[in-house]
């Protein structure tokens, strides 16, 4: 919509109307000291809209987005192939302005969509039920820790480090404000050694919950069983988070290892990059515990003529029942982002997700095989994404440059992520079905050509 300012003619009028001289006696109840002064906005003059226009034009003409790049960026946000035929759906106006469907009888479809959602991520994590659902990765994570204390009436929350920072930080933010106690066990990226079974020593009688991600931040896969064996002998419920969803068309799923809550994000299944959002947050738990679940259950049912129908089942939120037995106060269901992902893997179908997995698990292999010697990775088992540890810094720092300018997204600085300056010398990089043979190659080539200017 256009901005269309008043006139002052339009102004005197108004202010007429109400019985005011100037617009500022309208906030004459607020203290001076509070009220902006000229010149603290530091603001330009005004100007056309043809100018201003122009200005911004030019300031997004700046950004380069994965679709004009060779994109092996990830840490949550991954460059997938997204069909058309998903965003011509959810262009639809009945699902772009649908919102919480309050009304069931005039939201038959908006309900379906979301069941059909909620069905194929219990599906695809390998869980009893799943919501409709979450922000993002990181609140989902947050909102698992939570579950997991009312259910427990424990406060400790074990964290392990390859859990992505981001997840971390907000979990420890939402914990911080409820009196949770957030402990993160230490893990390395470049650790030869499996880090599962050092967690899962340190689980107690006052453990709520361990939080693990699978694959973890640093794209290393593991196996569960150690940890889930640790909480079942302490009482624990164990938290399975992921960032990149595709990777369950070919490593086992959250349930299969026993996991009681699953939570990360969705944004790998039908949702672009665009700059870091809007995305979606995935959560799945046992049936058991459905009452704790946050957000919201759409259910099937059928009406007084056996006619098939919808119906919000669970809405354990504090705008549907009294404040204070709310499990979560999250407003959105993420409609739009819901149909999105329903839409694409419908697209997919099992086959179409393990084509989608197994590319992008053999890029990453192909990567590797065409390092040079002197770039080290991590070891053990890895889906999409792993570490490279460059000889120094300045080496990386400028590879990362080469690349960007030879249309690359090389990949992240790591300690950009962890704050952890040992590892200043490190890049987190990402493959999926986007990266071609010729991309890996020219990746190489860059690196190579590199190396030998900083030799």
């Amino acid at each position: 919509m256009r901005f269309l300012p008043h006139t002052e003619e339009d102004r005197r009028s108004m202010l007429e109307v109400l019985g005011k001289k100037h617009v500022d006696e309208l906030f004459s109840d607020i203290p001076r000291r509070f009220l902006l002064k000229p010149g603290m906005l530091n603001l330009p003059e005004a100007a056309s809209e043809a100018a201003i226009l122009r200005h911004f034009g030019k300031a997004a003409s700046a950004n380069r987005h994965a679709g004009e790049m060779r994109c092996f960026l990830g840490a949550g946000t991954y460059h997938h192939f997204v069909p058309a035929a998903v965003d011509h759906v959810i262009s639809r106006g009945e699902f772009l302005t649908a919102y919480t469907p309050y009304q069931p009888e005039i939201s038959q479809g908006t309900l379906q969509a979301l069941f059909e959602f909620q069905t194929m991520i219990a599906r695809l994590l390998g869980m009893d039920v799943a919501n409709a659902s979450m922000y993002d990765a990181a609140t989902s994570v947050a909102e698992a820790a939570l579950m997991a204390r009312r259910i427990t009436r424990r406060d400790r929350i074990l964290m392990a480090e390859s859990v992505n920072p981001r997840y971390r930080a907000v979990t420890e933010n939402y914990l911080s404000h409820n009196g949770g106690l957030p402990c993160t066990i230490p893990v390395d990226a470049f650790d030869k050694d499996d880090p599962i079974p050092s967690l899962a020593r340190s689980i107690d009688k006052q453990t709520a919950c361990v939080i693990v991600q699978n694959p973890d931040f640093f794209g290393r896969v593991h196996e569960l069983a150690a940890l889930r064996a640790a909480c079942d002998e302490h009482g624990a419920l164990l938290v399975v988070a992921f960032s990149d969803a595709t990777a369950f068309g070919l490593i086992e799923p959250p349930g299969h290892f026993g996991a009681d809550i699953a939570c990360g994000s969705g944004q790998a299944l039908g949702i672009p990059m665009s700059f870091g959002g809007p995305h979606i947050g995935l959560f799945a738990c046992r049936q058991r515990f459905v009452r704790q679940m946050p957000g919201r259950v759409c259910g099937m049912t059928e009406d007084a003529q056996g006619r098939r129908g919808f119906v919000l089942t669970l809405s354990t939120r504090e705008q549907h029942i009294r404040r204070e037995k709310a499990t979560s106060n999250i407003c959105s269901n993420q409609g739009l982002m819901c149909t999105a992902i329903a839409c694409h893997l419908s697209l997919l179908g099992d086959t179409g997700l393990r084509e989608v997995a197994m590319r992008s698990a053999a890029a990453l292999d192909s990567l590797i095989e065409q390092l040079p010697a002197n770039i080290a990775t991590a070891t053990g088992a890895h889906y999409n994404e792993t570490v490279l540890r460059f000889p120094s810094p300045q080496i990386r720092d400028a590879f990362v440059k080469a690349a960007r300018e030879a249309d690359i997204f090389a990949g992240i600085p790591l300690e950009t992520l962890t704050n952890r300056q040992e590892q200043a010398a490190d890049l987190l990089v990402a493959t999926t079905e986007m990266i071609e043979a010729e991309d890996i190659a020219d990746y190489a080539a860059v690196l190579r050509r590199t190396l030998e200017s900083t030799a």
